[in-house]
């Protein structure tokens, strides 16, 4: 049973996989899917789901960060930015795993109180890190 009490559901449908688009049901989102050519696809124009992982982490630990540093009184300058770099590739036994880097720029801050925003949104804020810890290897740089 599930402790969360859900607020929102965001809805979205794929047809044709890795290689089809994606909508979503209020249709803000609408996108062609392509293969990257590293995974033996064509590549080009088009998302693919670790791009969409990649944005949708690092908005949600940005934001995470941002609800700590409002607890702490603390200012993050609007120039604070999160690059999520999602990696995947084949795991042992079998499929497939990825891989999460989180680059974190918080300008202006003290690098203690920085680490300590970070270290408190991934361990008890940010719902992406909830999900994938103990199934996703995840390291986060203050840069």
């Amino acid at each position: 049973m599930s402790s969360t009490k859900v607020l929102y559901t965001a809805t979205a449908t794929v047809v044709g996989g890795r290689e089809g688009h994606a909508k979503s049901s209020d249709g803000v989102l609408d996108l062609q899917l392509v293969v990257p050519k590293e995974l033996g696809g064509p590549g080009g124009a088009g998302s693919n789901p670790e791009q969409l992982f990649a944005a949708g982490y690092a908005a949600c630990f940005e934001g995470a960060m941002r609800f700590v540093a409002r607890q702490k009184n603390v200012t993050m300058s609007k120039d604070s930015s999160v690059t999520a770099h999602v990696g995947i590739g084949p795991r042992e036994p079998t499929g497939f795993g990825i891989a999460v880097k989180l680059d974190v720029n918080l300008p202006g801050l003290d690098r203690a109180v920085a680490q300590e925003l970070i270290d408190t949104a991934h361990r008890d804020i940010c719902p992406y890190s909830h999900a994938t810890r103990g199934n996703v290897d995840v390291q986060i740089t203050l840069v």
